[in-house]
């Protein structure tokens, strides 16, 4: 069972990755925060199941791959179930539409990059913590480390205030852009996790 949950974990991850990238290059905005509320569920089923295999010696890094993984978790799943409910449903007054619209690049725009941001610390503890045995786990795990780096950027360039800039104009083709270039160093990642947990146990 453990390797079941964890493949059908990566498939979501993948799955949804792929959607919310097409759904960036469509412009359709209710499709990618829908996506979105769901690979979260996916990614901690991935990461909870790379953890299961860990040795002990490295299961610290590990459980903090784990426990990071359940912050961003938090934060996504709030983030886009705000976008799907409240901003959706509801006629916001201007204050509330600065907070609260994703594309306003206010508040919870700030929370979702620190959420993306907590999720490439857990990509890299998780990595850190493997012991590949092949090709194709060394790529997992080298792709998991590397987009550890996005953990600056998406923490500290909302601080500089950059984003709060791009509210006034544009209609943020260049943003989605660059989500997809994500979405498109991601999705490996979730493929490769899911070759990792097809495989028989030697």
């Amino acid at each position: 069972m453990n390797k079941t949950i964890s493949k059908v974990g990566s498939a979501i991850v993948t799955v949804t990755v792929f959607l919310f990238a097409l759904f960036l290059l469509i412009n359709y905005s209710l499709g990618g925060y829908f996506v979105c509320l769901i690979l979260p569920v996916g990614f901690i089923m991935m990461t909870a199941g790379l953890h299961n295999e860990i040795e002990s010696d490295r299961k610290v890094a590990a459980n903090i791959g784990m426990v990071l993984a359940a912050v961003y978790s938090v934060f996504i799943m709030l983030v886009y179930f705000t976008q799907l409910t409240t901003v959706n449903n509801e006629q916001l007054n201007e204050q509330a539409s600065k907070l609260l619209k994703f594309n306003s690049f206010g508040l919870i725009f700030n929370y979702d990059l620190l959420g993306y941001g907590v999720m490439a610390l857990s990509t890299f503890f998780t990595g850190l913590a493997m012991k590949p045995k092949n090709k194709a786990d060394k790529w997992l795990r080298a792709l998991m480390m590397i987009h550890g780096v996005f953990y600056f950027s998406c923490t500290f360039m909302p601080i500089t205030g950059m984003f709060s800039k791009m509210s006034s104009g544009g209609d943020g083709l260049g943003g989605r852009l660059a989500l997809v270039a994500w979405c498109a160093y991601f999705l490996p990642i979730g493929i490769l996790a899911f070759l990792h947990f097809g495989k028989e146990k030697k």
